[in-house]
């Protein structure tokens, strides 16, 4: 085990069931270096042990005028002290090897779960809790690893200083071997309470880095409204709290700490008194008692590791218990196993909200919830959410079908019906029983059979708020690809001259494919941010486009070219968009409204927003004085003039909406 070795090909399966059981795993998986940390630990801690024995051995020669027993006492004293130093310095390379090595090892296994769940993490883990698993929990788990080897060799130090005491002067011998694990005990009785104040400073510590992690998210929101000095004094409370519990937890520690310094103190007062009463009764040599009084004081020193581990393990069982939870996070995958990895195709459709997007069609989504927009994003995309016993989730049942269309009760039928429920839990509570959601279907294959590579291949999903890695607009659009699109292509769809106009400028040699793009495009707007990332993924040319609110950026005007050059490329695939503008529900094939959990309505966007209070009021902002106005007008036009259908008055009427809109 080296350090040059990192990162592992294979970091392994952790066991993620608890977080002592995740210690032990890792513990496990690094036996060759725990023991050559012991072996040097033991070469460093008995060669400080020993040193008394030569000092005792070097003032008895002394005392008998023996210059050949000084001479060899000398000789004794350097050979120790060489390897005092080759220890020191070997057992501090070695340690921090296992330190490195275990917070290596923990940060792939984070980086592997993230990767495998995706977007999904963020729903099922609070963001500020992943970021302190990812930094200081694993720096705490890294240290616990690191010191356990050098504990063992501690205690093994004082097992056999102690046995050579009793061997080789048993009066003082026995007082040292009894009084020294009373001296290692002495601190238990004080730790429950320490690792209780601890974790509090812990759990408040996390609250406010996960506060700290909202307000940078969203910190361009908040100089819009004003309410940074509201959020900044939020977060100076929270840190706050941190100091006072941080001190609450010190306090506990400096008493363990100066219980270990006033133990050992007693203990060897209790040795010099009764060590000079036997040297006065001709019992022990002057030799002797100086060995003794020196072994005494040498022992604190492997006696520290004592209080070490129990502040290692204090620290690092609730991070190695978050770092576990994080890990434990699966894909939820049927009984029957992972599928042969071939692409599906066909129509993509989720049984619990019933929603049918139809293979080769442009359907678009209407939620009036956002956060259920996430969340039906997340199941088109193979990460279905969790039915939780111990919350309450929108649910609801029912089919209903738009002016023209039948019902249906699959994925081959015209219309949608089904239910749905969504949940999450909360990485910093106790997760409470889940049950898996039926899985999302694509060509009648569940996506959650499928490999997470060949899941990712077929169905694409793209978050509201895409993340642009640092690098050349050439390296954000080097993505897996069919091949089928070029960069120019997709570019051009996502309507992304003017930013290619913007990067060519900051391009060394005009080309703005070689202009480079700053950590998460903080040197673009916002709209320019949202084209790129559609660019990047129309370049990816999957099976199933899902784009959860694409414009939402973006002005009218390129609002309206950007649907027309998604309609067009993507023409032939299937392609879901959630969104609640006119203008793209205008140039859909299909439009499906979502309201609470189930699909409510199923039709066009012209049609629908005539027939469908529900989705008028999502997609204009009608309130609901100016609905009661829009029904009474209905009404009175149909006792006088009949029912217009889409004709005649419903012309204009649409017209009128569709302006408002």
């Amino acid at each position: 085990m080296q350090i040059h070795d990192l990162p592992y090909p294979d970091p392994g399966l952790p066991d993620a069931r608890s977080g002592p059981r995740f210690l032990l795993w890792l513990g496990r998986n690094q036996l060759g270096g725990q023991f050559k940390s012991l072996c040097w630990g033991l070469l460093h801690f008995l060669s400080v042990a020993s040193l008394p024995y030569g000092v005792g051995f070097a003032v008895q020669a002394v005392v008998d005028g023996s210059g050949s027993r000084l001479a060899l006492a000398g000789g004794l004293i350097l050979l120790l002290g060489a390897a005092l130093a080759l220890g020191d310095t070997m057992l501090h390379r070695t340690a921090v090897t296992n330190w490195i090595t275990a917070a290596a090892r923990v940060q792939q296994l984070l980086a592997r779960r993230t990767a495998a769940l995706g977007a999904a993490l963020t729903r099922r883990v609070a963001a500020g809790e992943v970021v302190a698993v990812s930094t200081g929990d694993v720096e705490k788990i890294g240290w616990f690893v690191e010191a356990l080897s050098r504990f063992a060799a501690a205690a093994l130090t004082v097992v056999v200083v102690c046995v050579g005491l009793v061997l080789y002067q048993p009066a003082l011998g026995i007082v040292v071997a009894v009084g020294m694990p009373v001296l290692a005990l002495a601190v238990l009785p004080l730790l429950p309470r320490a690792t209780r104040r601890a974790d509090q400073q812990r759990e408040k510590a996390g609250r406010a880095t996960e506060l700290a992690s909202d307000t940078v998210a969203g910190l361009r929101v908040l100089r819009g409204i004003g309410g940074e000095e509201l959020f900044l004094d939020r977060y100076r409370r929270a840190s706050q709290e941190v100091r006072t519990a941080a001190v609450r937890s010190a306090r506990m520690w400096s008493l363990i700490s100066a219980v270990q310094v006033l133990l050992p103190g007693l203990l060897l007062i209790a040795v010099v008194w009764y060590g000079i009463e036997l040297a006065r009764q001709g019992r022990i040599t002057v030799g002797e008692l100086v060995t003794v009084y020196s072994a005494v004081m040498i022992l604190n020193y492997p006696l520290r590791h004592f209080e070490e581990i129990a502040m290692a393990y204090s620290f690092s069982r609730p991070s190695a218990q978050r770092a576990a939870r994080v890990l434990s996070l699966e894909r939820v995958t049927e009984p029957g196993g992972l599928r042969a990895a071939e692409a599906p195709a066909g129509d993509l459709y989720d049984p619990v909200t019933g929603l049918l997007a139809p293979a080769g069609r442009l359907t678009a989504v209407v939620c009036g919830d956002p956060d259920l927009a996430g969340r039906l994003a997340d199941r088109l995309g193979g990460h279905p959410t969790e039915a939780d016993t111990g919350t309450s989730s929108s649910t609801a049942s029912g089919s209903s079908s738009g002016s023209g269309s039948g019902t249906e009760s699959g994925p081959g039928a015209d219309s949608d019906s089904g239910s749905g429920s969504g949940s999450g839990s909360d990485l910093g509570r106790p997760t409470p029983p889940v049950t898996a959601l039926p899985s999302v279907l694509l060509g009648g294959v569940p996506l959650d059979e499928l490999p997470l590579d060949t899941a990712r291949t077929a169905v694409l999903v793209q978050d509201k708020d895409p993340v642009l890695l640092s690098g050349t607009l050439a390296e954000l659009l080097d993505v897996p690809a069919s091949g089928s699109v070029r960069p120019e292509q997709a570019l051009d769809a996502a309507q992304c001259a003017d930013v290619l106009d913007a990067l060519s400028q900051a391009s060394l040699d005009d080309d703005p494919m070689n202009a480079r793009i700053t950590e998460r495009g903080r040197s673009l707007s916002g709209g320019q941010r949202q084209r790129l990332a559609l660019a990047r993924s129309l370049v990816t040319d999957p099976e199933a486009l899902v784009l959860d609110e694409p414009t939402s950026a973006v002005d009218s005007h390129t609002e309206a070219r950007i649907a027309e050059g998604l309609r067009a490329l993507r023409s032939g695939r299937t392609t879901v968009v959630l969104t609640s503008s006119p203008l793209l529900l205008d140039r859909a094939d299909r439009v499906v409204l979502v309201h609470e959990g189930t699909v409510a309505a199923v039709g066009e966007h012209r049609e629908l927003v005539l027939t469908e209070p529900r989705y008028r009021a999502v997609v204009t902002r009608e309130t609901d004085e100016e609905a009661a106005s829009t029904a009474l007008s209905r009404n009175a036009d149909t006792s006088l003039h009949g029912d217009p259908g889409i004709g005649g008055a419903g012309i204009e009427e649409l017209t009128e909406i569709e302006e408002t809109a």
